[in-house]
């Protein structure tokens, strides 16, 4: 899940200010429900507060599809109502001279 949200992260700071920056750390992480070989998950995230250089994020990732090994090596199933299996909060940096993109652009500070 955490590699998802670093994925997750790296496509919001590159979206914002034109660079990958650097995940400095996670806040919070809670892991709610098992997740298997085979499950599909759908991973989101958003950018909740920016600062000069920081950027505090927010995910959470849904199980939608899961796998069935009782019935085949390949079976699965798509669930009738997502799953919220994990979410979690931390922390990027896009240093100063890394940023392209302005604040103006994105209509913030």
């Amino acid at each position: 899940m955490l590699q998802l949200f670093g994925d997750v992260a790296t496509e919001l700071l590159i979206r914002t200010d034109g660079d990958e920056g650097l995940f400095v750390a996670y806040d919070q992480v809670e892991f709610l429900h098992a997740v298997y070989a085979g499950d599909y998950i759908e991973a989101v995230g958003q950018i909740e507060k920016m600062g000069n250089t920081s950027r505090k994020m927010s995910f959470t990732a849904h199980k939608v599809i899961r796998s069935r090994p009782d019935l085949s090596d390949s079976a699965a199933e798509v669930l009738s109502e997502r799953l919220l299996v994990c979410r979690a909060s931390g922390t990027c940096v896009v240093p100063k001279d890394k940023q392209r993109l302005t604040q103006d652009t994105l209509g913030g500070e």
